[in-house]
């Protein structure tokens, strides 16, 4: 079964949504061992990935402002959830970051 446009952009809200939410988990637990230069590392990766994901979600929200409906299915809403534990965890992540290192001083 061949994915149309719409599943495909769908789905990389997933995988940048979910690749986002492991690399924070990562920083966490860089910091949690006080490697903080990996914990650094890992919370700008999952920025990046954040970023990626945050793009095409603005760019599906202004899809539909300009008059292109936009189905929701449960894939859709899935992706959506990706992206919003992920934007969650991310920030947690940079708050937990910062405390190890607080609590390292």
């Amino acid at each position: 079964m061949e994915m149309t446009s719409m599943e495909q952009i769908v789905m990389e809200l997933v995988v940048n949504g979910g690749d986002a939410r492991s690399k924070a988990m990562q920083a966490i637990r860089a910091a949690k061992k006080g490697n903080m230069n990996l914990a650094k590392q890992k919370i700008n990766e999952a920025n990046k990935a954040l970023s990626k994901a945050h793009e095409i979600q603005t760019n599906l929200i202004q899809s539909e402002a300009a008059g292109d409906h936009v189905e929701v299915t449960l894939l859709m809403v899935h992706a959506q959830d990706h992206l919003m534990n992920a934007m969650t965890i991310f920030d947690l992540a940079q708050e937990m970051i910062d405390m190890y290192e607080e609590f390292r001083k």
